[in-house]
């Protein structure tokens, strides 16, 4: 008994009581609405204030900053609803990944920057790189968890 127990210990697999949450139909979901919510958000408060939201993207250079408003709008809106849903859910992180990959060079060029700024604008990029990756994650589960269930 003593052996297994020091197998399992060092084994890189997940003790039984993680596999069973991971397991969880609903903890799927709440990781979705989790990884989502940024964007709803975003979305939500952007849709409430288009002026501040067209504001935003001229600061960033986009133009046409309404059209661009528009876009991040309906991609931050629509995306986080498909991926909760798990619907399409390689178009929708596709899409909030795009977006995030934008954002990411025009609010966070730490390239261009120095001092305290540079150092926040680049935890910031590698953060919304970290986003774009757990997006890709939840669209390969999507893709895979259809292969098995078919």
């Amino acid at each position: 008994m003593s052996e297994f127990r020091a197998t399992r210990l060092f084994s890189p697999a997940a003790p039984r009581w993680v596999e069973t949450i991971l397991q969880w139909p609903t903890f799927g979901v709440v990781l979705r609405v989790g990884l989502a919510s940024a964007y709803l958000i975003g979305g939500i408060d952007k849709a409430m204030d288009f002026p501040g939201a067209v504001a935003e993207q001229a600061h960033f250079g986009l133009q046409p900053a309404a059209l661009w408003a528009v876009l991040a709008i309906a991609v931050e809106l629509i995306g986080a609803v498909l991926l909760i849903v798990d619907r399409w859910t390689w178009l929708a992180a596709g899409a909030l990944g795009v977006l995030t990959l934008v954002a990411m060079a025009v609010a966070n060029n730490f390239w261009d920057m120095s001092g305290q700024a540079r150092f926040m604008a680049k935890n910031a990029f590698f953060e919304h790189l970290g986003l774009i990756c757990g997006l890709a994650c939840v669209a390969r589960l999507s893709v895979l968890e259809r292969k098995v269930l078919a």
